[in-house]
């Protein structure tokens, strides 16, 4: 029996939005290509068991969190040299490209534990529950992470309180 029997069927099938993810824990393309590799080559050496166990996606993902967290600990955080245009308080078509440039370098003066609670819970959609899950933590170290994060976002980029306004407060601790 071929121990990768179904594993290029994954990848082929979840490489998209296992890369989407990689980007946004990252923020560097060819960074989140290098981890999601990483993450995908240690897969593959225990494909038989995780495809016997049915789930193999959560167990990747938890793994790009948490390789992801140990290569940000190895290495040194980047420093941030400019700042993004000022926004403007009319809506043009170069306004949500701003807000997206500007969120991704909030981002990335986020905690990697930080980042990977905002991107589990509102990029992915998941509940608490799954968070906790992926991350090896309580229900209740996401809400707190994810409510810090929050307000860490809204000091590193006031310019983003209308965005950030409509995250309901009582929504991080559901």
């Amino acid at each position: 029996m071929d121990p990768y029997e179904g594993f290029k069927e994954f990848v082929r099938g979840r490489q998209h939005a296992l890369m989407r993810t990689a980007y946004l824990l990252t923020g560097d393309a060819p960074q989140a290509e290098d981890l999601l590799q990483t993450v995908l080559m240690r897969t593959a050496r225990h494909w038989r068991k995780l495809a016997k166990d049915g789930n193999p996606e959560a167990y990747v993902r938890r793994a790009l969190v948490n390789e992801h967290i140990s290569w940000r600990r190895r290495r040194r955080a980047e420093t941030l040299t400019a700042l993004p245009p000022e926004t403007q308080a009319g809506r043009d078509p170069g306004d949500e490209s701003l807000h997206r440039m500007t969120l991704q370098q909030a981002l990335m003066r986020l905690t990697p534990r930080q980042r990977a609670v905002l991107v589990l819970r509102y990029y992915e959609d998941r509940s608490i529950d799954e968070t906790a899950d992926l991350l090896g933590c309580s229900p209740g170290t996401v809400k707190s992470q994810t409510s810090h994060a929050l307000g860490r976002l809204r000091v590193l980029a006031p310019e983003l309180a209308d965005l950030l306004h409509d995250v309901d407060p009582e929504e991080v601790h559901r």
